[in-house]
């Protein structure tokens, strides 16, 4: 049961209750309610019926902020394309191209669209390539190779299996009376 659900069902809830009693001053007094909520729910139910007892985001989209398509889609394969470069180095690329969009308009395209770090422009590279079987460019083989020298620098190995590595670094040096072998 999602908190929607919850939301409509305590106003079904204060309906019945009002209903049940025969009187909407005790039943708002026990549901928490003010009387003039209880109106406005009963009012919004007939019209609408459940429905209409969702909560509806007050907020409303500024469309005049946003980005036209075209330039999120450029905003996007450039992110892609090029994932190693920082917002600022692709506001520039694209500028050149003629897209104009700022350093912090790229960052807010990338937040939208879940790019905003290094890390998870490889990823949906990598689910891209995956996909639909694109042939990796130098500058994304040269991102995907940096990612992986991050990783050794981090001590980040890829092994067969956990404890591998450490497995071959050990060897066997004798034994000692009171403690027994040591490695």
């Amino acid at each position: 049961m999602t908190t929607q659900d919850k939301l409509i069902k305590t106003k079904l809830g204060l309906l019945k209750l009002a209903t049940h009693l025969n009187n909407v001053s005790q039943a708002c007094r026990t549901m928490g309610y003010s009387r003039d909520s209880y109106y406005r729910i009963k009012e919004l139910y007939e019209n609408g019926g459940e429905a209409a007892l969702q909560e509806l985001s007050k907020r409303k989209p500024n469309p005049k902020n946003r980005v036209d398509t075209y330039t999120e889609e450029q905003v996007k394969a450039m992110a892609l394309d090029y994932p190693a470069y920082g917002q600022k180095r692709a506001s520039n690329e694209l500028a050149k191209k003629g897209v104009t969009v700022s350093a912090g308009g790229v960052r807010s395209i990338w937040l939208r669209h879940d790019l905003e770090s290094f890390k998870k422009r490889l990823k949906a590279l990598e689910s891209k390539v995956a996909q639909e079987g694109l042939i990796l460019t130098e500058s994304q083989l040269n991102a995907l190779e940096k990612a992986k020298e991050e990783k050794l620098a981090k001590g980040e190995i890829e092994t067969y299996h956990p404890g591998y590595l450490g497995s071959q670094d050990t060897y066997y040096v004798g034994t000692v009376k009171g403690v027994g072998r040591i490695y």
